[in-house]
């Protein structure tokens, strides 16, 4: 199941989000927000972000205007690893290398297709499980404790 979560700037890249997940035939949990009147990321970054990190949620989804606000909020939850992705690479990178388990996208920087494609590469790219990035992740694992 994947968490997805955003706020009125990242509602509408949610919405198109959500219907492509649909499309896809993949479960996912939205905690919020529900329309475009102004509210605060943080609050839907960390009920995205705890259900990704207790293990209801496999991975997560979090949208705001530029999705920077709101992969910090989320990275504040223990256990997750949430990247801010502009691009197919980078969320192909973040996953192959970082096992990040969040992915954070700006409803305002880019449109639904690109959004879509992003998040279809976040959600399809395997970790390597090389030994070197298992030792990094196991070194950002120790900074939180």
């Amino acid at each position: 199941m994947i968490a997805i979560g955003s706020d009125h700037g990242g509602f509408a890249l949610k919405q198109a989000i959500i219907e492509h997940l649909k499309e896809r035939g993949l479960e996912y949990k939205d905690f919020g927000t529900n329309d475009e009147k102004s509210c605060d990321y943080p609050i839907f970054a960390k009920a995205a972000a705890e259900a990704v990190a207790s293990g209801e949620c496999e991975k997560g989804i979090v949208v705001c205007t530029s999705g920077i606000g709101i992969s910090i909020a989320a990275n504040k939850v223990k256990g997750i690893r949430c990247a801010h992705c502009t691009d197919p690479f980078s969320a192909k990178l973040t996953r192959e290398d970082n096992d990040a388990n969040m992915l954070a996208l700006g409803g305002g920087l880019i449109g639904p297709k690109q959004g879509i494609e992003i998040v279809d590469t976040f959600l399809d790219t395997p970790f390597s499980n090389l030994e070197k990035h298992i030792r990094r992740i196991n070194l950002i694992k120790d900074m939180e404790a």
